[in-house]
């Protein structure tokens, strides 16, 4: 019987142990401006299959995921042709190192 309790409970403290939570990834990590992201403006870049990614561009760290709806699929709306981005995406950068983009 103990036997059975180890093996049933080795699996499940092997997860646990495994639950890191890691780095906090909602902030901007920049060494000249530290903003929490939720503060920068995204725009919309569309891959080559016509779906859309959130992108926010701060000069030195670039950010992108993929849009999805509530049901979590792809969003794909067609509001700018494949691999073009669009909207306000570069308003946290601060001009300290030029954006060739």
């Amino acid at each position: 019987m103990n036997t059975l309790k180890i093996a049933l409970a080795l699996p499940v403290v092997g997860l646990l142990a495994a639950c890191d939570a890691g780095p906090d990834k909602t902030e901007d990590r920049n060494f000249f401006d530290n903003d929490h992201l939720s503060t920068m403006r995204a725009g919309i870049w569309v891959d080559p299959n016509g779906c859309d990614h959130w992108i926010i561009d701060d000069g030195v760290e670039g950010y992108l995921s993929q849009r999805l709806d509530k049901f979590g699929k792809p969003v794909c709306s067609g509001s700018a042709p494949p691999t073009v981005a669009t909207g306000d995406f570069k308003q946290g950068s601060t001009g300290t190192f030029g954006d060739p983009i």
